[in-house]
């Protein structure tokens, strides 16, 4: 039977870019449209809240001192001691219009960084490789940018334009992150319910799935067959991560973005964050090199 228990029930509007750090037992996640860092120890403690005074969407570890925060305006170096947050990179800060969304780091440690206009413009946002000080553009004309996950051994990366509905998979230089062959269609999801968002891939090379509006957790084979669904408490899941010492279990985030009070009182859970006990092979996320 499928465990799904609430791990915080503090409501985010968007609940985003949740990231375990193991040093610390603790899960990292956002509500990317009030500008909130949230961090929770996953062994049980008190929630804190980190205004940052903009939106952020995904946070990766640099060392035990620093984290680069993946926000509206480009990459931010955060302190953790003080929270001080300095601009590293700057990643479409001339445009008002876009934000971050879903971002992930490379085994070799570089980050892919999708943005996406914070309207939902067509074709608005893209996706960015940054390793090593350096940023390029990868892919353009995104509308939201999701999915990007990679295997272990980082030859492959996964990512979504959400309102395509097709989850997309290239091959991938390992040393360096870079793509190396055309992209092409992992998971075709048009004809079914919900909508492509956050996903992570296992040590076995299983990627899991959030359902946006399909309250599903969904897990594919390396070969793209869906092996499992698991049903969540709350209609628009948004990303998962691995947490646990052992990275065996998933941690869900989730939204209630775009609700009215009536459609809220029927998802009653929703913007909380999850921990579903069911059995992963997980592995923990890569430090992101920034220099």
């Amino acid at each position: 039977m499928n465990k799904v228990s609430v791990f915080s029930d503090h409501v985010c509007e968007l609940g985003e870019g949740p990231s375990y750090d193991p040093a610390t037992d603790a899960l990292f996640w956002f509500d990317i449209v009030n500008g909130q860092l949230l961090e929770k120890p996953v062994a049980g403690g008190a929630l804190k809240i980190h205004e940052l005074g903009r939106m952020a969407s995904a946070i990766a570890i640099i060392d035990d001192k620093r984290q680069l925060i993946a926000t509206e305006t480009g990459l931010f170096v955060r302190d953790v001691a003080t929270g001080q947050m300095t601009l590293h990179t700057p990643v479409e800060a001339d445009n008002p219009l876009t934000r971050s969304n879903d971002s992930r780091v490379h085994p070799c440690g570089a980050l892919w960084m999708g943005t996406m206009g914070k309207s939902e413009a067509k074709g608005a946002g893209a996706i960015y490789w940054f390793f090593r000080g350096e940023l390029r553009k990868l892919f353009s004309g995104i509308t939201v940018s999701n999915s990007i996950c990679f295997s272990g051994d980082g030859a492959l990366a996964y990512y979504t334009d959400t309102s395509t509905g097709l989850l997309m998979r290239v091959a991938c230089d390992p040393a360096s992150g870079l793509p190396s062959g055309e992209p092409k269609v992992f998971v075709d999801h048009r004809s079914s319910k919900g909508y492509v968002d956050g996903s992570v891939v296992d040590r076995d090379g299983v990627l899991w799935n959030a359902v946006w509006s399909g309250k599903a957790v969904k897990a594919y084979s390396p070969d793209g067959t869906l092996l499992r669904e698991v049903a969540m408490p709350v209609t628009q899941p948004s990303c998962p991560a691995f947490v646990g010492r052992n990275a065996d279990r998933l941690a869900v985030t989730s939204a209630w973005k775009g609700k009215d009070d009536k459609q809220r009182q029927l998802d009653p859970q929703a913007g909380m964050t999850f921990v579903l006990d069911i059995p992963v092979n997980g592995r923990f996320e890569p430090r992101v090199l920034i220099a």
